[in-house]
């Protein structure tokens, strides 16, 4: 699923990124169950290349990345500019100490780090279209999964989610976690069930298939949303990213907010 990702965004930036000046674009995406995959495309205003590695438990790491990157630049005592965008769907350690120390350690002189992938309305209007996919009807009950953190600032960020979650559907959704933290997902399906709930969906704060997202089909609700996944939508949240931090670094207008079209997919 990463691949994919990684190549859609790379066609992304590819189609769109003729006004802007040559430059890195480094883009990190968290990988289902825990790793981190990195989005590396190099690239100049008519094509982008796009490279992964990932933070936590495989490699190449982004350092190792973004130093390649410096070393393939025309001048290598002053790289082309890097833009580091994680693809992460809250802000915990990863984010805040990871990531960080990975540009450090890269001595790469000139990489700016966005927003993190998630939250974001674009996520919660993708989350609004597989819920009803899944077969999710105004009045049914909705449990917000996500993987879970221990990092308050995560599970912050996680809650800001569901809250636009809840603006998309119009209707209340009960957080819960996958992995770390509490309330865990079958828990709060069987509370929802001890309510009267006849019908329990959980919407999947997810990015792909795997591990955590079979969990969710064991929690006992009446359907499961797909995960995110390559959405065009969410490819243009990452590549929105990646531009508007080059757009800021050079002095360029500012990119309209993210509208809602392809949210079929």
């Amino acid at each position: 699923m990463i691949a994919a990702l990684a190549e859609a965004v790379g066609r992304e930036l590819g189609h769109r990124t003729a006004i802007l000046p040559a430059t890195h674009v480094t883009a990190v995406c968290g990988c289902v169950d825990g790793p981190l995959a990195e989005l590396g495309a190099g690239g100049s205003t008519t094509s982008t290349s796009v490279r992964t590695a990932f933070v936590d438990v495989l490699g190449p790491s982004p350092s190792e990345v973004l130093r390649d990157l410096a070393a393939q630049s025309p001048n290598i005592a002053d790289p082309a500019p890097a833009v580091l965008v994680p693809a992460f769907l809250a802000s915990g350690y990863h984010v805040y100490q990871d990531v960080p120390r990975e540009v450090d350690e890269s001595a790469h002189p000139a990489v700016t780090v966005t927003s993190a992938m998630g939250p974001d309305p674009a996520l919660a209007r993708i989350m609004s279209v597989r819920l009803r996919a899944a077969g999710w009807r105004p009045g049914d009950a909705v449990v917000f999964a996500a993987a879970g953190s221990s990092d308050p600032r995560a599970r912050t960020d996680v809650r800001r989610a569901a809250a636009m979650l809840t603006a998309q559907l119009a209707t209340p959704v009960r957080t819960a976690y996958v992995a770390t933290g509490a309330p865990r997902v079958p828990e709060v399906v069987a509370k929802l069930r001890s309510e009267g709930k006849q019908r329990v969906f959980i919407a999947s704060y997810l990015l792909a298939h795997g591990l955590f997202h079979e969990r969710l089909h064991q929690a006992g609700a009446t359907g499961v949303a797909d995960p995110i996944g390559v959405h065009p939508a969410a490819v243009r949240l990452l590549a929105d990213r990646y531009r508007t931090a080059l757009r800021e670094r050079f002095g360029l207008p500012a990119l309209p907010p993210l509208g809602t079209a392809d949210l079929r997919s």
